[in-house]
């Protein structure tokens, strides 16, 4: 999610050249994502088993989210430049 948002806040110059990047974390507070994704053969990783392991199946979801969230963004601008706002306004936590 973090790079299509920073790469769509940098074409519409929502933020600057000198604006550093928004983060994983900033953006992490302010979005939340559900993201489905059925395999035939999944792998975990840990004991646990919390968290789905292998790379491919991580290299796609991040991929996909990237060109779709990206898409979004380009054809909801006012909706996007909103988005953006929030993430980038101060937090008071």
């Amino acid at each position: 999610m973090t790079a299509a948002i920073n790469a769509h806040a940098r074409r519409r110059q929502l933020l600057t050249a000198t604006d550093p990047d928004l983060t994983a974390e900033r953006v992490g507070r302010t979005l939340t994502a559900v993201v489905s994704v059925k395999l035939d053969s999944p792998q975990y990783e840990g004991a646990t088993r919390g968290r789905l392991g292998g790379a491919t199946v991580k290299e796609c979801v991040e991929q996909t989210v990237r060109e779709y969230l990206g898409t979004w963004l380009d054809q909801n601008p006012g909706q996007a430049a909103a988005i953006i706002g929030r993430i980038k306004a101060p937090s008071w936590d």
